[in-house]
């Protein structure tokens, strides 16, 4: 009864009953103008939901998605009667002897060439660049823009044309042999020769064949490129050029660390959701996870500033081309994910309340201002999340002791 007159309650807001103000009406009067059954349907979803949850708790099933709700019977003075088709969450059937699980990842150590590296990525975005004159000629410390035609034999390649290609003529480029082409051309001019695509390229119609290229040199730029000097540090904040070496060499090694870490828990998981047995994984489970992997990826492309239906244009493949690429590896996920949930329960692996309060405290500390996302932060679906997170890092740092030492 609670539920129907709750129902009644919010019905008589959004009906106009006379002699009524909005939402006053008592439920017989309610019930008089809009029919009893219509209070019934008002008040379904609260009733399947609470019902539903309860009976979830009382049996203690773990389910994966949302029900699939089958109405058998509805009308005044019975009992409402449905069915609630649900997939069960898989268990894991023999977890994995943590003991006997050996990985090994390479040591990743950095060199002066790494360190080089980012020195000249540094000198790159400090070049100032204009254009240059009419007639000038390029050289080897300029930047072009061409517009270039690739054909094999005469027929030509399928995504070989570009219309403005930008190139550095200073570094190196794919296919040997083309800057050298660029070298001396003019603003206008127009170019043909062929060259051997490498042997190693990935696509195998181009790699080791002679192909054709059409070039006009579209826009010439000189760059105006800093010395790697003291001065340059300078600019930089460092007090001359061995201390930013020395800065960015640290810095390397730190992102360095962070990638061999990350590494070693991936191999961790894996091996252990590989020698481990589970229950078939439910289809709405697996789809569920492709979905998730396909926003995460949405999203990072997206973030790049690339919209995500030119990103699977160029990658040549459908949504349903990468749905069936990440199968394997959303079952992997799915895998490690049990896992990780079973070692937390044999070991007694929990997050505590305090550590959840105060995980939560310093994010809502980001974000004084912004109440919206301050109530989103201490809702109770995120406390959930962060007891997730907050007690898989600790399943990770049990892990790592246990198999790496």
């Amino acid at each position: 009864m609670p539920f129907l007159m709750a129902a009644a309650e919010t019905l008589s807001q959004k009906v106009t009953i006379p002699g009524f103000r909005p939402g006053k009406a008592s439920y017989d009067i309610v019930k008089q103008h809009v029919g009893e059954m219509k209070i019934y349907e008002a008040a379904l979803e609260t009733v399947v939901r609470k019902t539903y949850i309860d009976a979830l708790e009382e049996n203690k099933l773990e389910t994966v998605g949302s029900p699939k709700i089958d109405l058998e019977k509805m009308a005044p003075d019975n009992d409402l009667v449905y069915t609630a088709e649900v997939s069960r969450m898989p268990k894991v059937l023999r977890l994995a002897d943590i003991k006997d699980v050996k990985v090994t990842t390479d040591k990743k150590g950095v060199t002066e060439a790494d360190v080089t590296r980012v020195l000249k990525e540094l000198q790159r975005m400090q070049t100032q660049e204009k254009r240059a004159e009419t007639n000038a000629v390029a050289a080897a410390s300029d930047k072009v823009v061409v517009a270039v035609d690739m054909k094999k034999e005469g027929v030509p390649v399928d995504g070989g044309q570009s219309p403005n290609h930008a190139i550095f003529l200073n570094e190196d480029y794919y296919i040997p042999g083309f800057k050298d082409h660029l070298i001396g051309m003019k603003e206008g001019e127009e170019k043909v020769f062929t060259l051997a695509f490498p042997k190693e390229h990935s696509n195998t119609f181009l790699a080791g064949h002679e192909i054709e290229f059409y070039v006009t040199l579209k826009e010439l730029y000189n760059q105006a490129m800093p010395e790697l000097d003291d001065a340059f540090a300078t600019k930089l904040g460092q007090e001359n050029l061995e201390k930013l070496n020395e800065l960015l060499k640290t810095n390397l090694e730190n992102e360095k660390k962070q990638e061999q870490l990350m590494e070693e828990e991936k191999a961790i998981l894996e091996a252990i959701a590989e020698k481990s047995r589970f229950e078939d994984l439910p289809d709405l489970l697996v789809n569920e996870e492709i979905n998730k992997m396909l926003q995460e990826l949405k999203q990072r492309v997206e973030s790049q500033g690339v919209e995500f239906k030119d990103y699977l244009t160029n990658l040549k493949k459908s949504l349903a081309d990468l749905r069936l690429d990440f199968t394997e590896q959303a079952i992997i996920r799915i895998k490690v994910a049990l896992a990780m949930q079973e070692i937390a329960k044999e070991q007694g692996i929990e997050a505590e309340e305090k550590e959840i309060d105060e995980e939560l405290d310093k994010m809502a500390e980001q974000y004084k201002e912004d109440l919206e996302i301050k109530k989103q932060i201490f809702s109770p679906a995120y406390r959930q999340y962060m007891t997730a997170t907050i007690r898989n890092r600790k399943v990770i740092d049990y892990l790592r002791k246990t198999i790496l030492g």
